[in-house]
C-alpha cells in the first residue's frame, strides 16, 4: 500500500559546532518521504520554486517517489538556516525565508486520493485540513505538528485533532497542548482531543506510543556521533508509515515494530548533514540495525 505525505519541501542551511553545510534538501516532506520509501510506495505533495536544484529532484526519483503532487512555482523554494550548540540538543533559528511556501495549497492528483495511508507533515493545520477534504476513506491518518501551530493555530488544531487515527508531537508540546507536566496523565487528556493512537517523541530518549492496548517505550538507538540531528522527527515518522503500509495485519498488529524501524531511520539521519546520510541507505542496512536495537533492549 502507498503512503501520501503532505508537508514542507524545502533548502536547508545547517551549522554545527564542527561544519557548515548550505542549501541541503531539507523539509518534513522530504525526510518523511525518503524514510518512508525504504518500505513502501510514497506519493508526495509539496511545493518548490524555479530554483530548486534538479539534483535533489533526482534524489526523491532514486527513492521512487513519485512526484505528480510536486508543484513547481516562479520563485524561491522556502529556505532556513539554523545553527547547533555544542551538545546538539539546542538549536537556534537564523533565517527563514517562506519564498513559494507562504502560498502552497496542496493540491492532490486523483491518483493520490485514495492511498490508505497519510501522513500530514509538519504544515499548517488549515493546510492538513485541506487535503483530508480531497481524501477518499484512509485507512490510517497521521498527523505531525510542532509548537508554532500551537500558538498561533490552536482551534484550528483542535478541529484536526478530531479527524485522526494518529497524532505525533515531541513531549514540550504534549505540555502545553494540555498543560500537564506529566507525561502519562497527558496522554491521556490528548486521547479525549480525539486520536486513538498518540506518539510522544523523547528525542535521543526515544518515543513512547499509547493506544488502544496501552503504552509501549519505544528506544532511540545510541550514536557515538551526531552530526546533524534534523529532519531525525520526520524520518522516524515517515519510517514508522511506511513499515505500516508495508506490513500485512492491521495497525495495532504493526505499529510497536514501525515505531521501532522509524527509530532506526531516524539514527541514521543523524549521522549526515540534511539527507546526506538516508540518502544512502538500504533496507539491509537498517534492518541490521533494528537486530541490533532490539539485542540491546532485550531484557
Amino acid at each position: 500500500m502507498s503512503v501520501l505525505i503532505v508537508g514542507s519541501t524545502a533548502l536547508d542551511s545547517i551549522k554545527t559546532p564542527k561544519a557548515e553545510n548550505p542549501r541541503l534538501l531539507g523539509g518534513s516532506a522530504s525526510h518523511a518521504a525518503v524514510a518512508a520509501s525504504f518500505f513502501s510506495p510514497v506519493n508526495l505533495v509539496g511545493v518548490v520554486g524555479d530554483d530548486f536544484p534538479k539534483r535533489y529532484v533526482q534524489l526523491y526519483q532514486r527513492h521512487h517517489i513519485h512526484l505528480e503532487g510536486l508543484q513547481v512555482r516562479p520563485g524561491k523554494t522556502f529556505h532556513w538556516s539554523g545553527e547547533y550548540e555544542t551538545n546538539m540538543n539546542n538549536r537556534r533559528t537564523l533565517l527563514t525565508e517562506l519564498g513559494v511556501f507562504e502560498t502552497f495549497t496542496p493540491e492532490l492528483p486523483a491518483a493520490y486520493r485514495t492511498a490508505p495511508f497519510v501522513l500530514l507533515a509538519n504544515i499548517a493545520p488549515a493546510l492538513q485540513h485541506h487535503v483530508l477534504d480531497q481524501m477518499r476513506r484512509p485507512k490510517f491518518v497521521v498527523a505531525d505538528t510542532m509548537d508554532l501551530w500551537l500558538n498561533i493555530a490552536l482551534d484550528d488544531l483542535l478541529r484536526l485533532l478530531r479527524r485522526l487515527d494518529g497524532f505525533v508531537l515531541n513531549d514540550s508540546e504534549a505540555r502545553q497542548l494540555t498543560n500537564d507536566d506529566n507525561l502519562l496523565s497527558a496522554l491521556k487528556k490528548l486521547h479525549q482531543l480525539g486520536p486513538k493512537y498518540v506518539i510522544i517523541k523523547l528525542g535521543s530518549h526515544g518515543s513512547i506510543l499509547s493506544g488502544p492496548k496501552g503504552f509501549f517505550l519505544c528506544p532511540a538507538y545510541p550514536l557515538r556521533t551526531v552530526v546533524d540531528p534534523t529532519g531525525a522527527g520526520d524520518s522516524f515518522v515517515g519510517g514508522m508509515m511506511g513499515f505500516l503500509a508495508a506490513a500485512k495485519g492491521g495497525v495495532e498488529k504493526n505499529i510497536r515494530q514501525a515505531m521501532i524501524h522509524g527509530s532506526v531511520v531516524a539514527s541514521f539521519c543523524c549521522e549526515g548533514f540534511g539527507l546526506q546520510r538516508t540518502a544512502k541507505l538500504n533496507r539491509a542496512q537498517i534492518e541490521k540495525r533494528v537486530r541490533e536495537l532490539k539485542a540491546m533492549t532485550r531484557v
